[in-house]
């Protein structure tokens, strides 16, 4: 793997386990062009990595991450055409969302606090998720005029069923760790106090398990899904970028960016 660290995360390779932290915990772990780009890179190289048995996600501070930095995407909107500026970025989150959908090893979310938007939607797939009882997870996408994306219109149905997906991708309802595992969206939820202290050693040992026998295990679960999921990904990044160019979209976030810079 590179040395370089991308800006926004950071990177640390023990044993076998390799941990890639949203670290920017002064913004909530908010996620920029940086690290859009620089996670979809790490994953890339990860998966070709001889020393990598298994990937973990987690987050710096307080939360695991608060989805996309919508500021400084807006940012990068009003220096260039606006037309082309939409197309680089949804074109960014299709390769970043098609980099977890290939990823061909163990993928573990370690989600130490609160998630929103597509921090939330690419759980749906991860190999396995742990959550600390303080997280709670939330895709306020209708907010923002915007749609699902990750795979979550593919994916969240089929973790939690019709109804329950349709109530957090359609309405942004709020659900807390306990109810995210009662769904299927997480594996196990742990104590705050002692979550990092229970997650890690209990992934350390996972590394010493077989690493062939693993990922073929995962090929086989997968192999029926990931046509599926690729379909959904070019579906969702296809009306996003018609939302992203819409009044409605446009008047959403501005109202969101109002209603925050008056809190």
């Amino acid at each position: 793997m590179e040395t370089q660290t991308p800006e926004g995360l950071e990177v640390t390779l023990r044993n076998g386990l390799l941990i890639i932290k949203f670290n920017r915990p002064s913004h909530k772990n908010a996620i920029t062009v940086e690290m859009y780009i620089g996670l979809t890179r790490l994953l890339k190289e990860a998966a070709v990595d001889d020393r990598v048995v298994i990937t973990a996600l987690t987050g710096a501070g307080d939360f695991y991450s608060s989805g996309n930095d919508i500021s400084k995407t807006l940012e990068t909107f009003s220096k260039a055409n606006i037309t082309q500026a939409i197309d680089q970025s949804c074109d960014r989150v299709r390769d970043f969302v098609s980099a977890f959908i290939d990823f061909p090893k163990i993928l573990v979310a370690v989600v130490n606090g609160p998630a929103f938007g597509i921090a939330v939607t690419i759980l749906g797939l991860c190999d396995v998720v742990y959550a600390s009882d303080k997280a709670y997870f939330c895709t306020p996408f209708t907010k923002l005029g915007l749609v699902a994306e990750g795979c979550s219109s593919y994916t969240f149905p089929r973790i939690m069923g019709s109804s329950k997906a349709s109530e957090m991708l359609y309405f942004g309802y709020k659900m807390d760790a306990h109810e995210a595992k009662e769904c299927g969206l997480v594996s196990k939820v742990f104590p705050h106090a002692t979550f990092e202290q229970e997650v890690w050693p209990k992934l350390e040992q996972f590394v010493k398990m077989p690493k062939q026998s693993m990922m073929y295990s995962k090929h086989l679960a997968r192999a029926l899904t990931n046509e599926g999921l690729h379909k959904a990904n070019e579906a969702e990044i296809t009306r996003l970028k018609e939302r992203l160019q819409s009044e409605e979209s446009m008047t959403a976030v501005l109202e969101f960016f109002n209603r925050k810079s008056k809190m």
